[in-house]
């Protein structure tokens, strides 16, 4: 078998691209769509949560008819990107009176998962508005959750899929290409953490921090059919010294290379940012690193 592309950490044959075009040829009439799920029932192409990866392999048949190995149906319709044309999320005005006062003065705390919820939107519109980098939509599997005191939002948190490689996270954990392939689901990422600027509050960062993780696992297992081991997040060192990570004893492990995704550049493109760690399990390496999927 000749390998002709590799996708999605996939690696693609000759005798693949024969199979699509069997699968082609005998439902002439059927839909990209349905080729495609064809194909992944074919190959057992699936997300850790057991739904067929149809959008990834779209875009590899995409990719295989650009390079003339397969000649997909013609399109049946053509719908308008709802990423190219997605609008920022709409301000809602909140109580913005200042809170300023001890971390005893606050507690409780509610830490509330909020994706797929009616309060999602207030959780974007939030981050739109007060974050330094604005509003982007997760990619991938993600929560997002607000923490209300008193009944008023005060922060807001955003985890993701963790990026593909990182290499001094990758170093850390000591996993083989094929264990990270596999195993990659188990991180999460924090990409957004935001305490609303007129919240006020020593010591309140670390104790979200802790707040969150001790829910995010369970979370995570309920909505998408598995936990998370090890969490990460990226601290632009020219805005942040991390505080609240060291507090809440994160591991700070080294810096990203500033290059991007893999292949982007060869050169420093993007700010050097601190990569912080925290195991949610003391055999988080054990589980990462097997060559098997895991959970």
């Amino acid at each position: 078998m000749e390998r002709i592309a590799t996708y999605r950490g996939r690696n693609v044959t000759d005798d693949d691209v024969a199979v699509i075009n069997g699968m082609i040829a005998a439902h002439p009439d059927g839909s990209r769509r349905f080729i495609s799920q064809q194909v992944c029932r074919a190959w057992n192409w699936r997300q850790p949560n057991g739904r067929l990866k149809d959008m990834v392999c779209r875009s590899l048949l995409l990719l295989l008819q650009s390079q003339g190995w397969i000649q997909l149906p013609p399109a049946k319709c053509k719908l308008s990107n709802p990423l190219a044309n997605r609008k920022g999320p709409a301000p809602i005005a909140i109580d913005q009176r200042p809170i300023s006062c001890c971390l005893n003065d606050v507690v409780p705390i509610r830490m509330e998962q909020v994706r797929r919820t009616p309060k999602e939107k207030l959780c974007n519109s939030l981050i739109s508005q007060h974050h330094y980098l604005g509003y982007t939509q997760p990619v991938g599997e993600h929560l997002k959750y607000m923490a209300f005191s008193q009944g008023r939002p005060i922060a807001c948190l955003v985890w993701s899929s963790a990026p593909w490689h990182i290499g001094v996270r990758d170093r850390f954990i000591g996993w083989s290409a094929t264990a990270r392939k596999k195993n990659l689901h188990l991180i999460a990422c924090q990409n957004r953490f935001l305490i609303l600027p007129w919240v006020q509050v020593p010591h309140i960062a670390s104790y979200l921090l802790a707040l969150n993780r001790g829910c995010l696992s369970t979370d995570w297992e309920r909505i998408y059919a598995h936990p998370v081991h090890l969490l990460e997040t990226f601290v632009e060192t020219g805005r942040f010294k991390g505080t609240c990570y060291k507090a809440d004893n994160w591991v700070c492990i080294g810096q990203t290379t500033g290059r991007g995704k893999p292949g982007m550049s060869t050169k420093t493109v993007l700010p050097r940012k601190a990569v912080y760690l925290y195991p949610l399990r003391k055999d988080f390496r054990q589980r990462l690193c097997q060559e098997a999927a895991q959970c």
